[in-house]
């Protein structure tokens, strides 16, 4: 697989970084940088947006992301994804003031192609 191949639209689920293990959905974004690097958005529960970069090698997803909580303040973290094929990753994040006890957990299928353009 390219970077080119994971390009497109993925429904997500995933589990919050806490002792209950709290649900989530939304919808992933990945394009790339002038660069071939990837640029992460993440649309949580219809209105909350996160934002990332990173790298693919090997079937890994590697992306460092921030956003701004409720309480205005910017909270970072990191994930991994690792993709099964071109439509499906499974994967693991953490944030930095999160509960370390705990990892987050995410799944995600393509929902859109992104259409090569000439």
């Amino acid at each position: 697989m390219t970077v080119q191949d994971i390009v497109g639209r993925y429904e997500i689920l995933g589990n919050n970084q806490d002792a209950q293990g709290s649900e989530y959905n939304g919808i992933l974004t990945l394009t790339l940088d002038a660069h071939q690097k990837i640029i992460a958005v993440w649309t949580i529960n219809h209105n909350q947006q996160q934002f990332g970069t990173g790298f693919f090698k090997d079937n890994l997803l590697v992306i460092n992301f921030k956003y701004t909580g409720e309480d205005t303040k910017t909270y970072k973290g990191t994930v991994v994804y690792k993709f099964f094929n071109k439509e499906n990753f499974e994967g693991f994040w953490s944030e930095k003031h999160a509960n370390q006890a705990f990892i987050g957990l995410e799944r995600g299928t393509k929902i859109e192609k992104e259409l090569l353009q000439d």
